[in-house]
Order: C-alpha cells, then sequence, then structure tokens
C-alpha cells in the first residue's frame, strides 16, 4: 500500500497523464482541422508533437503502474479552435500550463525519494520548454 506521499504523488503523475493525452488528441485535431495559408506547416508542426507527447503518457502510466496506482483511462479536456492562431495560442496556453506542472511534480518525485523518476521530469521539463519557445517564436510576428 503507497504511503501518502507516493499516493499523492500518483493523483498529480494521473493528472500529468490526462493532459499528455489531452496534448494528444489536441495536436491531432488541430493537424486536421487547420485551414488557411500556412496549413501544410502547421499540419507538420501540430502532428510531429503528438510522438513526443505519447513517449511522455508512456512514461507516466508505466510510473503510475509502478508504484502501485492505476493510470487514468481520460483525457483532460480539449480546446477546440477553428483558427489556425487560436490554435497555437491555445497550444501554448497547454504547454506553459504543462510545464508548471511537471515543475512541481519533479519537486514531488524527488520529496518521495522517486530520483530516476525526477531525472526523468528533468528531460520532460527540457522537451515542454522548448515546445513553449518554439511556439512563442510563431506566435511573435503572427500576421493577423
Amino acid at each position: 500500500m503507497p504511503d501518502n506521499d507516493t499516493k499523492a504523488l500518483i493523483d498529480g503523475l494521473n493528472e500529468d497523464l490526462r493532459g499528455e493525452f489531452q496534448a494528444v488528441i489536441m495536436y491531432r485535431l488541430y493537424a486536421s482541422m487547420v485551414q488557411g495559408p500556412y496549413r501544410q506547416e502547421l499540419r507538420t508542426f501540430f502532428a510531429n508533437e503528438i510522438p513526443e507527447e505519447l513517449a511522455h503518457a508512456q512514461i507516466l502510466a508505466d510510473k503510475i503502474s509502478a508504484l502501485g496506482g492505476t493510470p487514468a483511462g481520460s483525457a483532460a479536456p480539449v480546446k477546440v479552435v477553428m483558427e489556425a492562431k487560436e490554435m497555437l495560442e491555445a497550444a501554448l496556453e497547454a504547454e506553459i500550463a504543462t510545464l508548471a506542472r511537471y515543475v512541481k511534480r519533479r519537486k514531488q518525485a524527488e520529496d518521495a525519494n522517486e530520483h530516476g523518476l525526477a531525472s526523468e521530469f528533468d528531460n520532460i521539463i527540457s522537451d515542454e520548454t522548448n515546445h513553449r519557445d518554439e511556439l512563442r517564436q510563431m506566435l511573435a510576428r503572427w500576421p493577423y
């Protein structure tokens, strides 16, 4: 039976897992729905984010199971928007929220003596920071 720190960590990891499932769905929807003059570039961008988000989900689900928990089977709600700029803004908003959760979760993992998981979070935080920065740059001089 997991102790209180481990239970709290499992709950947090499940929140993160739902966030990764949300990202996969969001990026898949946006890749399919995006229209306008930047469709090809944005479709590729959104589609290329999916494998990394799935890899994060795998790490989380495996760790939840290893800690004695049950991985979440649902996604956090997806913000469905129609305009390309709104898609990028929604993705940026999601990445910023995800990054904040992972910084918190990394500390939680350390506090629960899950040092390997904390190390995994260093890599995931790096990935999410790169996603955030890329989205910021894409929006920086958006023409409309």
